[in-house]
C-alpha cells in the first residue's frame, strides 16, 4: 500500500504556508480581515508666498516622506507658469519650482496625502547628524558650560541629559534667561547636547488637526542614543516621544524653504482629515511599496479587476467538490455549475436563472429536432452554438424593447458551455429519460446557486482578493475532500428502513 504520509505532509505544508501568508499580510502589512474598514488620510497643503524681484526664480521646499506613523500616498503641486521637479539634496526630499523671470507677489502650492499607518516604514532609517561644536563668545560660553555641567551630574545617557537640560533652561535664573535671548530654545538645547558629544538636531514638524488653516511648523529635538535609536523631544515641555498626529516635515537639519530671486518668503499649512475605504488606501500604499510587488494591489487597475473575479473561482470549485463528494448531488458536467455561478455574478441571480432556463429549455426543443436529422456530432454541436448565440441576441433585443435592461446581461453566459450542456442533456434524455435530466439539471442549478451565494459574499470577496495565501488553503481543503471515500449524505437514505427496524425493536433483516 502506498504511504499517505507525503500526501498529508503536502496538505499540512499548504495550510501552514497559506495561513502564514495571510497572517503576515494582516499583522505586518495592516491588511484588515473584514471589509468596510477605512483608513485615516490627512490632506495637507503647503502655501509658499514670496516677493519676486524680476529675476530668475528657484524656490526649493523640503517635503515629507513615508515615516513611522505615516505612509505617503499622493503628492502634487500647483504652480502656473513654473517648472516643477522633485529632487533630493543631502538626503532631503524637496520640491523645486523654477521660472525664467517673475516679479511681484508669488503663490505656489504643494499638496500631500499622508495615511495614518502604524506599520509604515521609511525607505531608509535616519542617520545621526555629525556632531558640530560651536565656539560661543562670552558670556554665553560660560553660561552654557554651567548649565551643561549641572545637567550632566543628574543624567545617565543622551535621553536623560536632554530632559535635565530642558529642566535647567526652565529655571528662572540668570544663565537660562541670558541664553534664551541669545538662541531659540530648540537650537540651544541641540548645541548643548552636541557639546556633550550627544548627536542631536532640530527637526520641524506639523501638528495635525482637522480643519486648521495657515498653520506653521514647530521645532522638535531629534536625539540619538546610538546610530539606530532616537527619540523626539518637545523643547518647550520636555515631553519625550512622538505625539499622536505629529508629522515630521523637515528632518535633516536643512532649510525648510530656499528662494533665489525673491524675498519675504513664508510657508503656511492647511490640513483636512478624510477617510478612505481600506481597499483604495491599500492600493495606493502598495503601488509605492517595494515589499509587495507580488501583491494584486501592485497591478494595474484593469488587471486587478480581472483577478478580483478569477480569485473567486476556487471558492466555487470548493463548493462543487463538497456538494458532489460529501453531499452527493449529481450535476451535468463536473465544473459547469462554477461557470454558471460566475455568469450569475454578472447577471444577478434571478435574471441569470430565467435566462439559463430559457436558453437551455429552448435549446432542448431545437436539439430534439436536430437529432432526427442524424447529423454528425461536430455539425450538431456547431449548430447548437449558433442557435445559442441567436437566442441570446433575440432575448437581449426583446428585453431591451420591453425596457428590461437586466435581460441584456444574459450575454455573460458561457455559450460553449451552454451548447455542450444542451447536447449532454439531450443525450441523457434519450438514454436515461426525462427524470435523470431533471435530476442532473436541477442539481447543476442548485450547486450553481450555492456557489454563487458563496462567491458573491462580501467577506469572501474581500478575503480572496487581499490574501493570496488563502488560495493555498483552499487547495489543501480540496485535496483533503478528494481523499474522502466514505458514504455521501445522499446515500444515507438507503439505511432509513434499517433505522426504523432498530427503533421498532425488530431484528434487522427478519420479519416481526
Amino acid at each position: 500500500m502506498v504511504s499517505r504520509k507525503p500526501f498529508y505532509l503536502l496538505v499540512a505544508l499548504l495550510y501552514i504556508v497559506g495561513l502564514g501568508m495571510t497572517f503576515y499580510h494582516h499583522i505586518a502589512l495592516d491588511v484588515p480581515l473584514t471589509p468596510g474598514e477605512k483608513r485615516q488620510i490627512w490632506s495637507i497643503e503647503a502655501k509658499l508666498e514670496f516677493e519676486a524681484t524680476g529675476e530668475p526664480v528657484i524656490a526649493s521646499l523640503a517635503i515629507p516622506g513615508t515615516q513611522p506613523g505615516f505612509t505617503l500616498m499622493n503628492e502634487n503641486a500647483a504652480s502656473p507658469g513654473y517648472g516643477l521637479s522633485f529632487v533630493e539634496k543631502d538626503g532631503d526630499a524637496r520640491a523645486e519650482w523654477s521660472i525664467r523671470t517673475a516679479s511681484g507677489r508669488q503663490e505656489l502650492y504643494y499638496r500631500v496625502d499622508m495615511m495614518a499607518d502604524a506599520h509604515a516604514k521609511p525607505a531608509a532609517n535616519p542617520q545621526p547628524p555629525a556632531i558640530e561644536k560651536q565656539i560661543e563668545s562670552e558670556p554665553y560660553a560660560t553660561a552654557m558650560k554651567q548649565i551643561l555641567e549641572r545637567a550632566q551630574e543628574r543624567s545617565a545617557d543622551g535621553y536623560t541629559l536632554t530632559r535635565e537640560i530642558i529642566k535647567e533652561i526652565e529655571k528662572q535664573e540668570q544663565n537660562a534667561e541670558l541664553l534664551k535671548k541669545h538662541k531659540t530654545r530648540a537650537n540651544l538645547i541641540a548645541e548643548l547636547l552636541n557639546n556633550a558629544n550627544v548627536p542631536a538636531r532640530v527637526v520641524q514638524a506639523l501638528s495635525l488637526e482637522d480643519g486648521r488653516r495657515r498653520q506653521e511648523l514647530v521645532d522638535y529635538l531629534q536625539v540619538f542614543n546610538n546610530p539606530t535609536d532616537y527619540k523626539l523631544f518637545n523643547p518647550q515641555t520636555g515631553e519625550q516621544g512622538r505625539p499622536a498626529n505629529l508629522l515630521l516635515w523637515e528632518y535633516n537639519s536643512g532649510a525648510l524653504l530656499d528662494v533665489t530671486g525673491g524675498h519675504n518668503s513664508r510657508v503656511t499649512f492647511s490640513m483636512i482629515e478624510q477617510e478612505q475605504p481600506v481597499n483604495v488606501a491599500l492600493a495606493q500604499k502598495f503601488e509605492k511599496s517595494d515589499i509587495l510587488n507580488f501583491s494584486i494591489h501592485g497591478l494595474p487597475l484593469e488587471e486587478q479587476t480581472l483577478f478580483k473575479g478569477l480569485l473567486l473561482i476556487p471558492i466555487g470549485v470548493l463548493m462543487v467538490v463538497f456538494l458532489r463528494v460529501i453531499v452527493g448531488i449529481k450535476t451535468s458536467g463536473t465544473f459547469m455549475p462554477v461557470l454558471i455561478a460566475v455568469a450569475f455574478i454578472q447577471t444577478q441571480l434571478i435574471t441569470g436563472l430565467v435566462g439559463f432556463l430559457l436558453i437551455v429549455g429552448t435549446g432542448l426543443i431545437i436539439r430534439s429536432y436536430l437529432s432526427r436529422l442524424n447529423l454528425l456530432l461536430v455539425a450538431r454541436i456547431s449548430a447548437i452554438i449558433i442557435m445559442v448565440i441567436s437566442m441570446i441576441g433575440i432575448f437581449s433585443a426583446f428585453a431591451f424593447k420591453l425596457g428590461l435592461t437586466d435581460g441584456m446581461k444574459i450575454t455573460f453566459f458561457p455559450m460553449i458551455i451552454l451548447s455542450w450542456t444542451i447536447e449532454r442533456m439531450s443525450i441523457l434524455w434519450e438514454e436515461e429519460g426525462s427524470k435523470e435530466v431533471f435530476r442532473q439539471g436541477g442539481g447543476s442549478l442548485l450547486v450553481a446557486v450555492i456557489a454563487y451565494l458563496a462567491m458573491d459574499n462580501e467577506l469572501i470577496r474581500h478575503l480572496t482578493f487581499n490574501f493570496l495565501g488563502l488560495q493555498l488553503v483552499l487547495m489543501a481543503t480540496v485535496l483533503l475532500l478528494g481523499n474522502y471515500t466514505g458514504y455521501k449524505l445522499s446515500e444515507l437514505k438507503r439505511f432509513k428502513p434499517l433505522v426504523n427496524e432498530i427503533k421498532s425493536g425488530a431484528t434487522p433483516g427478519k420479519d416481526k
